[in-house]
Formats: structure tokens, sequence, C-alpha cells
């Protein structure tokens, strides 16, 4: 089963939790047990699994994305803007996928654990391709 989450995302680099969409995903599949697998189809926006217990954690990570790659306009490739070219680099480096085990039909997440979209270029419509495949 393939479902859409779709996003509209502000007009700058943040994280957004996605857990809640994600988890009523595997919900409505139905699957008790499998593997849930999350795709972003776009080239400057990632999803990864991180916490999202304390705001500051959203900050820290940013924080240290933009110093590893900030924004500046001697890239080889400028698309758009500075801004998309360190959003494509961002994105390679946070990557635009995972795959969670479902179990009792649910996401088998640790206690402080939380999906997290990746906006490095926005603001942008997006969305998060859920893949639901049940244990054979």
């Amino acid at each position: 089963m393939l479902t859409r989450i779709k996003l509209q995302t502000p007009p700058k680099e943040t994280l957004i939790d996605i857990t809640a969409q994600v988890r009523e995903a595997v919900r409505a599949s139905g699957v008790q047990e499998g593997l849930c697998a999350l795709v972003i189809p776009h080239t400057t926006a990632a999803i990864t699994i991180n916490s999202c217990l304390d705001a500051a954690t959203a900050a820290d990570i940013l924080g240290d994305i933009r110093r590893l790659v900030p924004t500046r306009v001697d890239f080889n490739h400028i698309y758009d803007t500075p801004a998309d070219a360190a959003g494509h680099i961002k994105s390679t480096l946070v990557g635009v996928s995972v795959n969670l085990i479902v179990s009792a039909g649910d996401l088998l997440l640790g206690g402080s654990q939380s999906v997290v979209f990746c906006e490095f270029d926005g603001p942008r419509n997006r969305e998060v391709l859920v893949r639901i495949m049940a244990d054979a």
C-alpha cells in the first residue's frame, strides 16, 4: 500500500515531526507485522530518525548541517539559488529514505525517536512516500 503524506514547508530550513502521519498510514494499512519504507522524492529535502522531545535538538542538528554545508555563491551548480545547491548536498548527507519495523500494527520506535522530515530549500509543497509491506 502506497500513501503520500503532503507537507507545505515554511520559507526556511526546518525539521518537521511527521511521526503521527506515518503512524496513521500504518494503522490505515491494517498491517500488523512488516516494514514501513519512507522515501522523499525531492532533491533538497531528506528524512531521518531522531528526537523531537526537545526543540533545541532540531536547532542543534540544523546548526551543524549549516556549518558543514554553508550556503555560498561559489558552488559549481546553482540551479535556482545558492540555497538550492546547498540543499542538494544537505539532502545527500542526511538521506532520502528510512525503513522502519512495523510490529503489533505500529511503528517500532525507541522512546525518544521520531520520524523527521528535513526541509533544506523551503517554502515548498512536499510529499513523503510511505510504503507499508506485510510479512509473508
